[in-house]
């Protein structure tokens, strides 16, 4: 009798602390929230460091979740696993494509031009309409066109 007790709890201790299982999250954006920030090939600091991010406010897709660990995707397609407390949930969004971007003064793509943002410009997005959002980049904001950031699911509208 005293052996199945201690089994019992044993057990019983075994499955108190153990990890958090992976909940199936929706995706989400995030941002990188230091200058200097891992993500690992898995949940946990005893896995290998597969990047080192060096981009305050570089927006993530957060893909999943294990414990205090979540699984990301940059704008590269690299995924891995970063620890939340990394991770801020201020929107952020980086400019895509070759060249430069459009930044209009209202929504509206015929209004006119008040900034130019280079590709890989990160800034906070404040509001998304159906065709473009508002972003505050350091020294400039206005709306760019969706087709030219990364960090807004489509049909995504705040």
């Amino acid at each position: 009798m005293m052996r199945f007790r201690l089994a019992l709890a044993f057990l019983v201790f075994a499955l108190a602390v153990r990890p958090a299982p992976a909940a199936d999250t929706q995706p989400y954006f995030a941002s990188i929230k230091n200058e200097k920030t891992y993500m690992r090939e898995g949940p946990g600091e005893n896995h290998r460091i597969k990047w080192i991010y060096h981009r305050k406010g570089l927006p993530v897709e957060v893909i999943a979740s294990y414990d205090v660990w979540r699984r990301v995707r940059d704008m590269d397609g690299e995924i891995g696993w970063i620890h939340m407390a990394l991770l801020s949930r201020e929107r952020t969004a980086v400019v895509m494509g070759p060249g430069e971007t459009a930044v209009y003064g209202r929504a509206d793509a015929k209004a006119g031009v008040v900034a130019e943002a280079r590709s890989g410009a990160v800034g906070r997005l404040e509001r998304c309409g159906p065709l473009s959002c508002e972003v505050k980049f350091d020294g400039a904001d206005g709306w760019v066109e969706r087709t030219h950031l990364w960090g807004v699911h489509d049909g995504e509208q705040f």
